[in-house]
């Protein structure tokens, strides 16, 4: 048996993505993205976050706030006067990483404004009696909590909530019905695909939430980093491929005889900067957690970073 050194040994293609890393960080101004929607980036670029958090301002006069962002005084004053001589009625939170939530407290406090979201970091996870680590932002409690189906109103502006858990189990989007577009929050990216982290991410969770959207009829994605994504649903159903084609190469790994997640890691990422590694590892132990629980692999005890993993017997 000959062990893969790369992800080119095997023989497993991913499906090419048309990621889109194009964009004009314009940080802390106010650009115009639609008659409805204007964008506020915050100076927050890194690995995860590309060039930074993208606030969206929806509406003219009485507004919405979309994912006010990180707790940084400059991106807040930024926000706060990107609205000035408007009313904020909604602060919209699609979920609670910290580049995400945490400035909905302060636009709060200045506006009086209500936070809408599906509940706080670990929602969805701890209603199933899962212990989630606490990495995103744990002081976020929403004023009203929505879910799937759920509607919000604002002047010339309606939401549709879809529920799409996987990369938090609080994850949910906002679909504007007057321009049919889809605040995608980071389940749906342009620039990356998305790091699933267990406990809390879900890759099961995930793929369903990706389907989901199929069916739907939204022309545009705003995700909360990067640019807009056109033709979303052809964009979307790459997405569930390439997450398939990964599965198929951990197993290739697996049939090899590497069993633990950092030597699979070491292969099917070997064309990534290392540094990035830990977090591919967070989403390989996402797809084996998937694939045992599916049957297509086998570990003894609770799947965990440190499990020994293995094709089933047949």
């Amino acid at each position: 048996m000959t062990t893969p050194a790369k992800a080119a040994d095997l023989g497993v293609a991913l499906p090419s993505l048309p990621t889109d890393r194009t964009y004009d960080p314009a940080y802390g101004k106010v650009v115009e993205i639609s008659p409805l929607i204007r964008r506020v980036l915050a100076h927050n670029p890194n690995a995860f976050t590309f060039h930074g958090t993208g606030t969206y301002i929806v509406g003219r006069g009485k507004v919405a706030v979309i994912d006010p962002g990180p707790l940084i005084d400059e991106h807040v004053a930024a926000l706060t006067a990107a609205v000035a001589g408007e009313t904020v009625t909604h602060i919209l939170v699609t979920h609670t990483h910290n580049d995400h939530s945490p400035a909905a407290a302060p636009l709060k406090a200045t506006t009086g404004a209500k936070t809408y979201g599906f509940g706080p970091h670990g929602a969805g996870k701890k209603s199933e009696g899962v212990d989630v680590e606490e990495g995103g932002d744990m002081a976020f409690h929403p004023d009203e909590k929505v879910t799937d189906g759920d509607v919000i109103k604002g002047e010339g502006w309606t939401f549709d909530c879809l529920y799409t858990p996987g990369h938090t189990s609080n994850h949910i989007c906002f679909a504007l019905r007057e321009e049919k577009s889809l605040f995608s929050g980071d389940h749906v990216m342009g620039w990356s695909t998305t790091v699933i982290a267990p406990p809390d991410g879900d890759m099961a969770q995930y793929l369903a939430s990706l389907e989901k959207l199929i069916p739907r009829d939204e022309q545009l994605y705003y995700p909360t980093h990067g640019n807009p994504i056109r033709n979303p649903q052809r964009f979307v159903a790459k997405l569930i491929e390439h997450r398939h084609a990964r599965e198929r190469q951990i197993a290739t790994c697996l049939k090899d005889g590497l069993t633990r997640i950092p030597d699979i890691v070491a292969v099917i990422y070997s064309e990534i900067d290392k540094k990035l590694h830990p977090a591919a590892s967070m989403s390989v132990l996402a797809h084996l957690k998937h694939m045992v629980a599916t049957g297509r692999a086998t570990t003894d005890g609770a799947s965990n970073p440190r499990s020994e993993y293995r094709l089933p017997l047949r």
